[in-house]
């Protein structure tokens, strides 16, 4: 259950109640930005980069500015606003003072596709100090990870021994590791000479996603790894060091190796979120230090400043003969249209394949898909060779396109949280963009009072003209006849969820690709 469903009892943490409004930070230029590496300014404006946001220059100055890493940090900031460079380029300074290869900062994120986008903002930067970056995400190959993370003994560079005998002598071969929390375990797990005994810095991107229970487990782990002073190793720690029979990755407390005599500096926190959590007892779990919240405005939940928000309301039946409707009317521009799962993906992207001659390109994108196909369709997406993208939630959690003008709510977000990470494609980085949520009538007043919650009140209905949705309903007819064929064979070879199938049983002029 989303956490804004839950009783407002919730009590709020004291060092919740008194946060650093980021909004009081103007943009700084990079000639202004105090203790600016003159390598990092080079590298910044090689990829166009010439000013900092306000997130950025605010967390910068509680890191490498006055407050030096002193407490950890909490970042409640809009989609778009800058977060990823904004912990990003703090962390390559900081790391940069020492020259010393080993694994020291650590950027945990939900899915893969968004490790990808974060790991490249870091792989713009590092290099220009010195700074190697790795990627440790799913469905890719686990063996070519370990020969980019791993550095094999010099005096072997092509001979295969047992790394069990070698143990001792294999070092990590990037300072910064980007993970997902599955394959960030299997490393952890299973891969001789991972280590996270140096960990300086975790980075918890997308919070409220990362502390579900799906995704837990990860955390006990690395914060024992990463420990300086327990001396006690949790039974589930122990349980997944027992996978590899080495004790030799826990950080042990005193003198650090390869840190001149210096003990082990504490480990920093850096938690960021659009919509970050509340909940004391999911907080609890990141064992944070002096935490100091920085967010922006008055208010936590809070949409980008330039976003304009619009309903459509029709019909059931008529739904997708709008969406339709619309795109055509928003054709030449990027547009994303988010369906409440993947089931419903599939089947309005396969409804509009039978729509004709549209005068827009456009794919799906959903966790039906396997991970190469989801891949393509974002790559072709980025480049411009599609207009629209038909996608599940799984595009709503910090995925950064350039060029989207447009989203478009085919099934209305149940939560401010899911309205507020889909509306945040558009109108980054200081641009403009629209939403557009299609709404059945019984819905506006559930609608109007999750706007509330991020006080929106300006969302006005978006006018369709009456031929340009009636001249469509030949075509919807014969497109519906179409998609049932295409489910019946998919359910016949196995490929079709259970819903699909359940959903097209309803009967015709219904609102077939809705839940």
């Amino acid at each position: 259950m989303e956490e804004d469903a839950k009783p407002k009892s919730v009590p709020v943490l004291p060092w919740m109640r008194c946060p650093v409004d980021i909004d009081l930070f103007d943009e700084c230029p990079l000639g202004l930005l105090p203790c600016l590496d003159p390598r990092l300014e080079k590298a910044l404006q090689k990829i166009g980069v010439h000013s900092l946001f306000p997130v950025q220059v605010a967390v910068w100055q509680e890191t490498i500015g006055p407050g030096a890493f002193e407490r950890d940090i909490c970042v409640n900031s809009p989609t778009g606003s800058g977060k990823t460079l904004a912990y990003a380029l703090p962390i390559v300074q900081a790391l940069s003072t020492r020259k010393l290869r080993c694994l020291r900062a650590l950027v945990v994120l939900p899915t893969r596709d968004l490790a990808v986008q974060v790991k490249e903002v870091f792989a713009s930067i590092a290099p220009s100090v010195g700074l190697s970056v790795g990627l440790a995400v799913g469905q890719s190959s686990i063996a070519d990870e370990i020969s980019e993370l791993i550095k094999r003994p010099k005096h072997d560079m092509g001979v295969s021994l047992d790394p069990k005998e070698l143990h001792v002598e294999l070092q990590s071969a990037v300072d910064i590791l980007v993970a997902t929390p599955g394959r960030l375990m299997d490393h952890i797990t299973t891969t001789k000479g991972f280590s996270l005994e140096h960990l300086c810095y975790l980075v918890v991107d997308e919070t409220d996603r990362m502390l579900r229970e799906a995704y837990q487990s990860w955390l006990p782990m690395v914060l024992q790894l990463s420990c300086s002073n327990d001396k006690a190793i949790s039974n589930q720690a122990r349980s997944g060091l027992n996978l590899f029979n080495s004790l030799t990755t826990i950080r042990r407390s005193g003198i650090e190796r390869g840190f001149k005599g210096k003990t082990y500096p504490r480990l920093v926190k850096l938690i960021l979120s659009a919509t970050l959590t509340q909940d004391p007892s999911k907080l609890s779990q990141l064992a944070l230090h002096h935490p100091f919240l920085l967010t922006s405005g008055d208010t936590r939940y809070k949409l980008p400043e330039k976003l304009k928000s619009y309903k459509l309301i029709c019909e059931s039946k008529l739904k997708p003969l709008y969406l339709v409707a619309l795109l055509q009317h928003l054709s030449g521009e990027k547009c994303l249209v988010f369906t409440s799962s993947v089931e419903s993906t599939h089947r309005l992207s396969i409804l509009l394949k039978f729509f004709g001659d549209l005068p827009f390109k456009f794919s799906e994108y959903s966790g039906l898909q396997h991970q190469s196909v989801r891949s393509k369709a974002l790559k072709a997406f980025r480049d411009g060779e599609i207009d629209v993208l038909v996608s599940s939630d799984a595009m709503t959690r910090g995925m950064d396109v350039e060029g989207v003008r447009n989203v478009i709510n085919y099934d209305m977000p149940p939560y401010i949280k899911t309205y507020i990470h889909r509306a945040g494609r558009t109108a980054r980085a200081g641009q403009s963009g629209c939403c557009f949520t299609l709404l059945r009538k019984n819905e506006v007043k559930r609608f109007k009072k999750i706007l509330q919650k991020a006080n929106n009140n300006s969302c006005s209905v978006h006018p369709l003209a009456a031929d340009s949705v009636e001249h469509l309903r030949p075509m919807y007819s014969s497109a519906l006849d179409k998609l049932k064929e295409v489910i019946d064979s998919e359910t016949r070879k196995g490929n079709a969820g259970p819903n699909l199938r359940k959903s097209i049983k309803r009967k015709r002029g219904t609102d077939t690709p809705q839940e």
